[in-house]
């Protein structure tokens, strides 16, 4: 289930922020304040993945001009390939279509598991950006189009 993240829900999402952090190197930067970091200014929406009635993932749509961004989309170690990563992925592509805007992401090229799903659920490469900020982890920034709904 997707639900809009809730106030309560924030203090969960930042202890799985930091396990993902740890088990699977996103962000590759920990934040020096997550919470803020998982609210950020331009989000035009926060929602959490639910499971057995436990928070298990979260994803930001940010607005940028006219576009939507897909954002902080993460999961739980410990409930990935439960389909919820792609669940929270088609809720922003619905989202955005809702509100009439083009939407993309960006991730970093070391993150294998995120760039295989967004290709699984359709979506686009449209651009790659060297990057100076991820260290020996990442050199690269990959831009991905969502897949246009019918």
């Amino acid at each position: 289930m997707i639900r809009e993240r809730r106030t309560e829900d924030l203090a969960v999402c930042v202890e799985l922020l930091r396990s993902v952090h740890e088990r699977a190197g996103y962000p590759i930067n920990w934040p020096a304040a997550p919470e803020l970091w998982l609210t950020p200014e331009t989000a035009l929406g926060c929602w959490v993945a639910v499971d057995s009635g436990r928070v298990a993932g979260h994803v930001v749509l940010t607005g940028v001009g006219e576009r939507a961004e897909v954002e902080r989309l993460f999961v739980d170690p410990a409930a990935t390939g439960r389909g919820i990563g792609r669940q929270l992925l088609d809720h922003c592509v619905t989202v955005a279509a809702e509100l009439g805007r083009e939407l993309s992401l960006e991730v970093v090229d070391n993150r294998g598991a995120a760039e295989r799903l967004y290709r699984r659920a359709g979506w686009t490469e449209t651009g790659r950006t060297p990057i100076d900020w991820g260290g020996e982890h990442a050199t690269e920034l990959i831009r991905f189009r969502a897949p246009v709904l019918d």
